[in-house]
């Protein structure tokens, strides 16, 4: 499967079963969800926003910024990557422009949603929609402009939480016939609802289970049971690390020490076998066979 293109493998799966999607924030937790066995990674947006550059997900980042940050993370691991777009970056030749960089920085898919820039969380109050017809227009657009016809786009209706669910219902198929291959509805809010939209939506759809939403918390089986290919963590990993931060911060400034932290850390061993490091001495050692290299800090005790 390594020669497939990122969006062919994704699909692969997808074929073979559905999935849990943990969101990454930066490479090194796309890396801690690869060790950990998952099938693909969602980049997160929100995670992009507020754990590299401290900002709300209002669309603040450019284009250029979360595209770069994806390519750190889509080169920091084998598994397919999802990345999230939110609105496109623009209208629909600004979205094809943006669907080009990302497919160029090695991603599997794309996400695009349908609010109106400046885009807000999900699951808060105050979004507002675009009409069907210009979203329709936008994935379609994209859909003809990708190089590779297996990279997915997943097109993000967030009508449920401003007009009422039978028009997240009408713009999903809307979005399928302008060539989306999988709906992902917003702050559905009960199960009965998850249920009803898979129901009268038959096409790949992901369910969105982020913490302290508008969402009930769903075990991934019963979605899975309902039709669901994708159960979407999107901030999970981010909220656990920020909080353990949060708590470590706390007790160093109460203790002046790290000492008893220790059991809470990763260990330096565990780090560099993550982010490969002894793959990195060797290279060097095998560029320059003469040349004797100090100490990796591992064994340096840095």
């Amino acid at each position: 499967m390594k020669d497939l293109s990122p969006g062919l493998r994704l699909r692969s799966v997808l074929k073979e079963k559905p999935i849990l999607l943990p969101g990454a924030f930066n490479a090194l937790s796309a890396q801690l969800i690869e060790q950990a066995g998952f099938d693909a990674v969602y980049i997160s947006g929100a995670g992009l926003a507020n754990g590299v550059a401290g900002l709300p997900d209002i669309g603040l980042l450019s284009l250029t910024e979360v595209v770069s940050q994806v390519q750190y993370i889509t080169h920091a691991v084998k598994i397919p990557a999802i990345a999230d777009a939110d609105t496109g970056f623009g209208e629909g030749v600004h979205f094809v422009r943006a669907m080009a960089a990302f497919e160029a920085a090695g991603v599997a898919g794309i996400q695009i949603e349908d609010q109106q820039f400046p885009k807000r969380c999900g699951h808060l109050s105050g979004k507002q929609l675009i009409t069907a017809e210009a979203m329709a227009q936008k994935i379609s657009a994209a859909a003809a402009q990708r190089r590779d016809p297996n990279l997915m786009i997943v097109a993000r209706t967030d009508a449920r939480g401003v007009t009422d669910l039978n028009d997240a219902i009408d713009r999903a198929q809307r979005y399928l016939d302008a060539g989306a291959d999988m709906i992902f509805p917003e702050a559905l809010q009960s199960e009965e609802e998850f249920s009803e939209f898979a129901q009268k939506v038959k096409a790949p759809l992901l369910a969105n289970m982020t913490e302290f939403g508008k969402s009930p918390a769903l075990p991934a089986d019963v979605l899975f049971a309902m039709g669901y290919r994708m159960v979407l963590f999107p901030m999970t990993l981010f909220r656990i690390a920020a909080g353990a931060m949060e708590k470590g911060l706390e007790q160093l400034k109460r203790e002046g020490m790290s000492k008893n932290m220790l059991d809470a850390m990763q260990t330096r061993e565990a780090l560099y076998r993550l982010i490969r490091y002894d793959d990195y001495e060797a290279r060097d050692r095998d560029r320059d066979p003469g040349h004797t290299r100090p100490a990796s800090p591992r064994r340096r005790g840095a």
